[in-house]
């Protein structure tokens, strides 16, 4: 059966932990340096914490070292991986080739979605190269993830909710040249989400302070059979800057979805890790932060798929306003709300404004400020007060699965048990049993079913005692250390996957002249390419010593054009001349578009 994991975002060991506890099979957190969050950095030993956690329910703790690593950080970074290997994690998630000639532990390694694997070619590569899981570009169809499906025998894995890069992943250079600040190097300034005025070739503004290259968010709910189907393995969460609410309430909603579909599918697809989730809340996607929802191409639709108008959380419908009354706003309302609720609404110029409830009365608003709305204004929410309250309180948890077997033995009794996880153990006890003056086996349950504050849950009790007499003392110190050695069993038998040999003679997939774009940015990178064919390698751009004249600093599948009604392959995209440029501040770029393959490049003026 075909592993099926859920891969969770986290910002720092609690988030993890909270993630793990709401289902995932997975998640991928920050070490110290080198994670394409910079501000997402954790100790080694606050991530030896969430994996000691994880390994419990048999999730797994993968690493974001995934920036490209400079010269006179090798040692630092072997160092760290060292390090990382002794703590138990699982895997590395990588870009910066130069990883693979390190002086490291047999350590797993997984491509980064940096790595930019866009078709089968990179993806067999990356396969022969040494990665054990490959995370493809956020940009593909089902049809295209397919074919990669086809080509490799590891699994995929594909992002399926959360906050989407205009450019293909690790191949944009904006935040670098513009602002100083290198997405390569976990560092994006986040160009994507600002203002921008666009321009045709003949100087007139078409369209002004619109904030043209920020994405919707990804939303992929409704298509996890067809992602399944299609070959996906691993569902990954973006966010390892998200808060510990967005996390659990985002993983619940992903972990009930998956779990459907492999319930539907007896013997075909399997958990990847183990342990039943209880909340304390009902997930709901539109609760937590979002520009509005995409699929992102995995259809091939041609749907709108930018938040033009604001990079902010749109939050969810709510009502619409009826009449304002000075401070008194009277609207009907689709949901209910609660005083501290934030809401929000688009004014007249299409931007995004926000209020804070203050109180509310029946339909009668009272905001904290004085807000000018007009009649027939749509409200959205994008602060749920009591849903906040209800994700921070401790209501969440995990447990495995117990079967106990009690037994009579040659010199008193035995205790076995057998979990979910495939283990068992049983502990004998030297006792004298005495005869019984009453029944004892409803007892005996109440006593061996409390399991405390341990991870486990009793199933079953099979009592093979009989009619005798073990005091409730006894059984409870019976039932404590065999738990406890059911979890040292969990400790030994957990084992982490080991890096996959290198195939040295295999080929670059794309010939071999390696441009910036490719980020090579240390010796040990270069040393990589060219044992594998490469005869021409320019050095990434954050290494160049100067940086002259015109340059592509974006690669999107995204097009304005397409986005406004202004595609070149139909009438409409006559109506703006081209070139186009973006105004923001002192930045200047110019759009480019490659019509036969659907794309379009941002090249930076200055």
């Amino acid at each position: 059966m075909r592993r099926i994991e859920l891969l969770a975002p986290a910002r720092d060991a609690s988030v993890a932990i909270e993630a793990i506890k709401c289902g995932a099979d997975a998640v991928y957190i920050g070490a110290d340096s080198h994670g394409a969050r910079a501000a997402a950095g954790n100790t080694v030993e606050d991530i030896a914490e969430v994996v000691k956690f994880a390994h419990q329910y048999n999730a797994r703790v993968y690493v974001t070292l995934n920036t490209i690593i400079y010269e006179n950080e090798i040692g630092a970074v072997e160092k760290l991986v060292a390090r990382l290997y002794d703590a138990g994690v699982d895997a590395l998630i990588v870009q910066d080739m130069g990883v693979l000639r390190m002086n490291i532990p047999p350590i797993a390694l997984h491509a980064s979605t940096q790595c930019d694997t866009r078709d089968a070619r990179k993806a067999v590569f990356l396969e022969k190269v040494g990665f054990s899981q490959i995370v493809l570009a956020r940009e593909l169809s089902l049809q295209e993830i397919n074919k990669i499906y086809q080509s490799v025998n590891v699994p995929l894995e594909v992002f399926v909710h959360g906050a989407l890069c205009v450019s293909y992943s690790g191949d944009c250079q904006a935040s670098c040249v513009a602002m100083g600040r290198s997405a390569n190097r976990g560092e994006c300034a986040q160009m994507c989400r600002l203002p921008y005025t666009l321009e045709d070739g003949k100087g007139k503004v078409l369209l002004e302070n619109k904030h043209l290259l920020s994405l919707k968010d990804m939303n992929r709910s409704s298509y996890i059979k067809d992602m399944i189907e299609a070959g996906v393995s691993s569902f990954k969460i973006e966010g390892r800057l998200k808060d510990v609410g967005y996390v659990k309430n985002t993983v619940a909603y992903y972990r009930q979805a998956i779990d459907e579909v492999i319930a539907d599918n007896p013997g075909k697809y399997q958990r990847a890790s183990t342990g039943k989730s209880v909340y304390n809340f009902t997930p709901a996607l539109e609760k937590s932060f979002n520009r509005g929802f995409t699929d992102y191409f995995l259809q091939a639709q041609d749907e709108k798929i930018a938040s033009i108008n604001t990079p902010k959380s749109q939050g969810e419908k709510v009502g619409v306003v009826k009449t304002v009354r000075g401070k008194e706003i009277i609207a009907s309302l689709d949901k209910p709300l609660n005083n501290g609720d934030g809401l929000g609404y688009f004014d007249e110029n299409g931007v995004l404004t926000g209020f804070r409830l203050n109180k509310i009365e029946g339909n009668k608003l009272y905001p904290a400020t004085m807000i000018n709305l007009k009649p027939g204004t749509l409200l959205y929410r994008n602060k749920d007060k009591a849903w906040d309250d209800l994700l921070i309180a401790d209501g969440v948890s995990r447990n495995i699965a117990v079967k106990m077997v009690i037994k009579s033995t040659a010199d008193g009794i035995a205790l076995d048990l057998y979990d979910e996880r495939g283990n068992n153990v049983s502990l004998p006890l030297t006792v004298e049993c005495q005869d019984a003056k009453s029944p004892q086996e409803e007892s005996r349950r109440r006593v061996l079913s409390k399991t405390g504050n341990t991870i486990y849950r009793v199933e079953e009790i099979e009592d093979n005692l009989g009619n005798v007499f073990v005091p409730a003392s006894v059984l409870t110190d019976l039932r404590r250390k065999a738990l406890d050695l059911l979890d040292k069993v969990q400790i030994t038998r957990y084992k982490t996957d080991k890096r996959i040999e290198e195939d040295r003679s295999v080929s670059l997939p794309y010939g071999n002249v390696l441009t910036y774009h490719d980020n090579v940015a240390n010796s040990l990178s270069h040393e990589f390419y060219c044992e594998h064919g490469a005869t021409q390698i320019e050095s990434a751009i954050e290494v160049q010593k100067e940086i002259n004249g015109e340059i592509v600093v974006m690669n999107t599948r995204y097009c304005l054009r397409r986005e406004m009604g202004c595609c070149l392959k139909k009438p409409n995209g006559k109506k703006w001349d081209g070139p186009l440029y973006l105004q923001s501040a002192n930045n200047r770029f110019r759009l480019d578009f490659d019509c036969k393959e659907c794309r379009m490049k941002v090249v930076y003026l200055g």
